[in-house]
């Protein structure tokens, strides 16, 4: 890592990594981590970091660059007047909720169970995208009670386990219970700041004084990564938040099926060589 050609080249992939996240952050709602974690997970084994810290460092340093990504992405869908603010009050406790449970989870599994879920997931919603239409619906509103707590639940420990903002499963789900696709990319991207916080704090807490991670990191968050992806994040998401709205609906629906199977595919690929 002392080599000046690899710190050189790892500052321009997380740059690159950091203005890619961003776009997606405002574009689709995603909080960028369904890129910044599968690129760290390839980025980290070229250093020498163990097998056994890589998905967990990925998914926490993934969680800390959401942090201001999200509260940026979410600030400026909620001025475009789209964000559906009760359903996101209501929702908010479940989420939260979830994600101690997902993070708990996370810190106790080993990498490669934490790979399998992301890969699975991010593969099942990308078919959902892809397969149903912009005005597809399981009904026409969000469920009540106790279902909408679960949703809300599933959500959130989802979304810790995978190191991602919300939106990579809010999305999809917000369409299915009646959500015009704007308004559901607008109320996920606010997802991110209930999930990535506490999440974020939890794989602080559960890698403090790990010997096998490398230099610069807290917990199993790496500074190096949020230094460098945060800045060129916060740069390029109101791009995202500009396409968002001037792109056809079904068109940013398959955009986001396309990067998420992508992802699925070389998470996939990561285990079986």
């Amino acid at each position: 890592m002392a080599d000046p050609f690899w710190l050189a080249g790892l500052a321009l992939a997380m740059a690159a990594t950091g203005l890619i996240s961003g776009l997606l952050a405002g574009l689709l709602g995603v909080g960028g981590g369904i890129v910044i974690v599968p690129v760290l997970f390839n980025v980290f084994p070229l250093f020498g970091i163990p097998e056994s810290v890589q998905m967990k460092l990925a998914v926490g340093t993934s969680l800390a660059t959401i942090i201001p990504t999200s509260i940026q992405s979410a600030r400026k869908h909620f001025a475009k007047g789209t964000m559906d603010v009760a359903l996101l009050k209501s929702l908010a406790p479940s989420i939260a909720a979830g994600v101690l449970l997902g993070t708990a989870l996370a810190v106790v599994l080993r990498g490669d169970a934490l790979t399998v879920v992301f890969a699975l997931v991010a593969l099942a919603v990308a078919a959902n995208m892809a397969l149903t239409g912009v005005d597809w619906r399981l009904r026409e509103s969000f469920p009540t009670g106790a279902r909408r707590h679960g949703i809300g639940g599933g959500i959130g420990a989802v979304s810790a386990m995978m190191g991602i903002g919300g939106g990579t499963v809010g999305v999809p789900i917000l369409s299915a219970f009646g959500a015009p696709i704007r308004a559901a990319v607008a109320t996920a991207s606010a997802f991110g700041i209930i999930i990535s916080i506490p999440a974020t704090a939890g794989f602080v807490y559960a890698g403090w004084g790990n010997a096998l991670l490398p230099p610069f990191s807290v917990g199993y968050v790496n500074l190096i990564g949020v230094t460098l992806i945060v800045p060129a994040s916060l740069l390029a998401t109101p791009w995202g938040v500009k396409l968002a709205h001037s792109i056809p609906p079904l068109l940013l629906k398959r955009v986001f099926a396309a990067f998420l199977l992508v992802t699925a595919v070389r998470m996939g690929w990561s285990l079986v060589t």
